[in-house]
């Protein structure tokens, strides 16, 4: 049975900052966080392995609900192989848990993924652990395509959904779509008897066409302001139904790029405290630097860290980390660690429902772990009290 146990830390709870906190983890699991006056040190077995934090940040690990692969390799290739190396790539810049997000392809090339995922899923996962699939396109609008194959994209077929959703029951925890398309109510609906996140993203929605997919379920959106049709002040479109409505959350590629900080900054307070959270959208090129890449086919060039389609030039993905987001909040947006913490970790886990076991520090939760300096540079990850290291 394994052990750890981390004091002196700068803890992040959700009941506030412990300044000097101690930290057990035993088995995987958070056995005790408090004070360390509260502290009975025989409640750890002799082999517990001990880490001064020396007054650094202790937070909860991040969970991606939105990433596409890293360090050369794509979720829409996924093996054994690319899984792990996706995985192992995101843990070691904070990410503990992640979707395995998709592309706009063909039927049959989403249906090897989804089988893909969820033989590696049923196994033990040594690095960032899959939590499931999140299906972006191909029901969405060819207006606004982003870094995604129009070709490919078909209105909402929900016969295909039904089909994965029998043969891989438990595994698509996300799917995004455009609303507007025909059928997109239906799904919609569908989606949410089944507890799946029905998101926007890739649509020309107008207001009353996001007003009426909330009714029928719709919950979320994927990369807000990007590849969706914008506010106006006579028509609110989809960003001003996203901005104005509580009972939708809202994904930022918080880069620098994709989205201007004063615009995260608005997102940040009309969405506080449940409604925001941090994601990647990265994809295979992020931890290699400039170059060519591919992404659903298309051709990629990074320079100068942003990604763009070789032909057209439109935003493919992003480079980033989460770590990197959760700076760039603190630093450029100006949120506190604690909301940025609860962006990048409790939010999502809030989406996904799985906040019994993820998503902030509490006894009984996983142990998903992150040590940062006060600089917040990442110092450990530690994954179910297993440290992840390169």
């Amino acid at each position: 049975m394994s052990e750890l146990v981390i004091s002196g830390a700068k803890i992040v709870t959700e009941q506030g900052i412990i300044e000097q906190g101690i930290l057990h983890v035993k088995d995987g699991f958070i056995a005790f966080v408090g004070d360390m006056s509260q502290w009975d040190p025989s409640a750890a077995g002799s082999t517990a392995r001990s880490v001064d934090a020396h007054g650094s940040w202790l937070l909860p690990g991040f969970i991606d609900v939105h990433v596409h692969g890293g360090y050369g390799a794509d979720f829409m290739d996924a093996n054994p192989e690319t899984l792990d190396i996706i995985t192992r790539f995101h843990a070691l810049h904070g990410t503990t848990s992640m979707l395995a997000t998709t592309m706009t392809a063909t039927r049959d090339a989403i249906d090897r993924v989804l089988g893909e995922v969820d033989r590696y899923k049923s196994q033990e996962m040594p690095y960032a652990q899959l939590l499931g699939v999140h299906l972006e396109g191909p029901f969405i609008s060819p207006k606004w395509a982003g870094a995604q194959d129009p070709n490919l994209m078909v209105p909402p077929q929900l016969s295909w959904i039904e089909d994965w959703h029998e043969r891989y029951p438990q595994l698509m925890k996300q799917l995004t779509l455009a609303p507007e398309r025909e059928g997109g109510l239906e799904m919609i609906a569908w989606l949410r008897d089944r507890g799946i996140v029905a998101a926007c993203g890739h649509t020309d929605a107008t207001y009353a066409d996001i007003q009426s997919a909330v009714r029928e379920g719709l919950s979320h959106a994927v990369h807000t302001y990007n590849a969706m049709k914008p506010l106006h002040h006579r028509e609110p479109g989809t960003v001003g139904a996203i901005l104005t409505d509580e009972r939708i959350s809202g994904e930022v590629i918080a880069d620098g790029h994709h989205v201007h900080p004063a615009a995260i900054r608005l997102l940040a307070m009309v969405k506080q405290p449940h409604g925001l959270l941090l994601i990647t959208d990265a994809m295979s090129a992020v931890g290699l630097g400039d170059g060519q890449y591919e992404l659903g086919g298309q051709a990629v060039t990074v320079q100068s860290g942003v990604a763009r389609l070789t032909e057209g030039g439109a935003l493919a993905g992003s480079t980033l980390t989460m770590i990197e987001a959760l700076r760039f909040m603190v630093r450029e947006v100006g949120v506190s660690v604690e909301d940025a913490s609860r962006f990048a970790s409790g939010n999502p886990a809030r989406l996904l429902r799985l906040e019994a076991s993820h998503g902030s520090i509490a006894q009984g939760k996983q142990g998903d772990l992150l040590l940062v300096s006060p600089e917040l540079e990442l110092e450990h990850v530690w994954v179910r009290g297993k440290e992840i290291t390169a």
